[in-house]
């Protein structure tokens, strides 16, 4: 499966897109029997499958149903540290303040 490529994000929506088909597809499902399986609705799974967009709540539980939920665990993960000064000394944020 190649990497998604981050210029834009209408390129990731495409990349998605045809991702869920084509795992749809090698699950030997319709759309009509993707949408019953999740729970999702048959025009948002034709959504989802046109032009990727559509609820994030649809997407996964599309990926539950297609058992590729795996993927969402490294979505918005914090970041690695790259220096100890990243680290040492610098409070936790629980929010931005204006």
């Amino acid at each position: 499966m190649e990497a998604f490529k981050l210029t834009s994000p209408d390129e990731i929506l495409t990349a998605l897109a045809r991702r869920i088909q084509e795992r749809r597809i090698s699950a030997d499902l319709t759309q009509k029997e993707l949408a019953a399986r999740s729970g999702v609705s048959y025009s948002s799974v034709r959504l989802l499958e046109t032009n990727g967009k559509g609820s994030l709540l649809a997407a996964i539980k599309l990926a539950f149903a297609l058992d590729a939920e795996d993927g969402f665990e490294t979505l918005f993960k914090n970041k690695i540290p790259r220096s100890i000064e990243d680290v040492v000394d610098k409070p936790k944020r629980k929010r931005v303040r204006r």
